[in-house]
């Protein structure tokens, strides 16, 4: 969300900043809006001081026995009530008026972010890894023999398209990577694991970003809770509303949870395997930070992401996403692409941005710089540390061979009873 004072100080460099984002003439429709609020206020004020001069008159007026005037100030006071009930409510939708038109303008990004329409014009940061080359066509990884684990035909039977059943040796491999990236951010990276509500409220929703703009991206539940599309929604909301201590910061968070997404706009895209789910597990990270501190987390947990993939050997490359790439919330953002042999191509695995003060004053999260000091926002970031389906999808593909096995990252044998092998058998070996 953004500060209103400083659009009406520096109109201009809003606008510049909302054009990179292919938003134009933004300032204009939000000054008129808040120009009309505050002179409906204005005029409430002016409204309520006339009433209360009438008030005070009108007991002098009775006591010195001018009944006109007694009468003409009482009518008075009874219509200024009337007038003032009536600008109250003009200011009240005036001002819901403009929070709302504030709620759907996107985050202003940072002066580094490259320029560009989509994601070809993204701008790589570093690669990491050698891509595997095979001595024949390598598959995708539902045409793997050792993924006969994956259960697209029972899913659909129970939940429809976009769903899968993890059966055996699939759904082992899938907890084995969930605890293996908890205990790296935990152990080595120094984040506290949380374990958080997977349905929330609609505030939280609106904290981070999701709501009001991309209400049809998430489900709903009949009684008004939202199913988490991220655990970065419980987990940078356990902020809102709070006035930290400075020595409290940074607040370093993970958490590994199943999400929710309706996929709405996608249709077409990677409808078969388990790229693109409604229903998908992952672990989160979450820090919240001083101003000044945000721009080092984000490398910082950039590099957590990373970490999880060169553990397991997994060919990587990171990239600044573009103007017409980032997402709502963010400022900046640092997509982690994993290879997939089977697509001959990067795919994106883990997405990690810093959002600002954006969220913090949506959720009102501030700060006290020092003891007794005024608040100030705190700044937010998110990441994905990482994607754990995607995550499966790359070791299946990076391992697999000729005879329809798969061959396992040494990094996960301990995870496995000391197993490194899914034999085409779909059996560990």
């Amino acid at each position: 969300m953004h500060d209103i004072r400083a659009i009406r100080e520096n109109p201009a460099a809003f606008d510049a900043a909302m054009a990179r984002r292919g938003l134009s003439g933004v300032s204009a429709r939000i000054l008129a809006l808040d120009k009309a609020r505050r002179a409906a206020i204005a005029a409430t004020e002016a409204a309520l001081a006339e009433r209360n001069a009438a008030s005070k008159q009108v007991g002098a007026a009775k006591a010195r026995g001018d009944e006109a005037e007694f009468e003409r100030l009482r009518a008075l006071v009874a219509a200024k009530k009337d007038e003032i009930a009536r600008l109250e409510d003009e200011a009240k939708a005036k001002d819901a008026e403009l929070q709302a038109m504030l709620l759907e303008l996107p985050n202003i990004v940072a002066e580094d972010v490259p320029d560009g329409a989509d994601e070809s014009d993204n701008q790589v940061i570093r690669t990491w890894g050698e891509v595997p080359t095979f001595d024949f066509a390598p598959k995708e990884h539902f045409e793997l023999a050792a993924a006969r684990g994956l259960d697209f035909e029972t899913a659909a039977k129970l939940s429809g398209s976009r769903f899968v059943m993890l059966r055996g040796a699939m759904a082992r491999l899938n907890r084995a990577l969930a605890q293996f990236m908890l205990d790296m951010h935990t152990s080595k990276h120094g984040l506290v694991e949380i374990n958080s509500p997977v349905l929330v409220r609609p505030e939280a929703m609106l904290g981070t970003g999701q709501l009001p703009k991309f209400a049809e991206d998430s489900y709903q539940t009949t009684n008004g809770w939202w199913l988490i599309p991220t655990t970065e929604v419980p987990l940078t909301n356990t902020v809102a509303g709070e006035v930290l201590e400075a020595g409290a910061l940074p607040i370093r968070m993970c958490a590994h949870s199943v999400n929710f997404r309706s996929e709405a706009g996608s249709a077409g895209k990677d409808t078969t395997g388990m790229l693109r789910q409604h229903q998908f597990e992952k672990v989160e990270m979450v820090s919240i930070t001083r101003p000044e501190d945000s721009e080092a987390e984000h490398d910082r947990m950039t590099r957590c992401a990373e970490e999880v993939l060169e553990a397991l050997d997994l060919p990587y490359r990171t990239v600044k996403l573009c103007t017409g790439d980032i997402g709502f919330g963010a400022r900046r953002t640092h997509d982690i692409e994993v290879w997939l042999p089977g697509q001959n191509t990067y795919r994106e695995i883990s997405s990690v941005s810093t959002c600002g003060d954006f969220q913090a004053r949506r959720m009102n999260a501030r700060y006290r710089p020092e003891t007794g000091a005024k608040p100030e926002f705190v700044h937010t970031l998110n990441g994905t540390g990482v994607a754990i389906g995607r995550c499966l999808i790359a070791v299946l593909e990076n391992g697999q061979q000729a005879d329809g096995s798969v061959v396992l990252p040494k990094g996960l044998s301990g995870y496995l009873g000391g197993k490194t092998v899914i034999t085409a058998d779909g059996e560990f070996a």
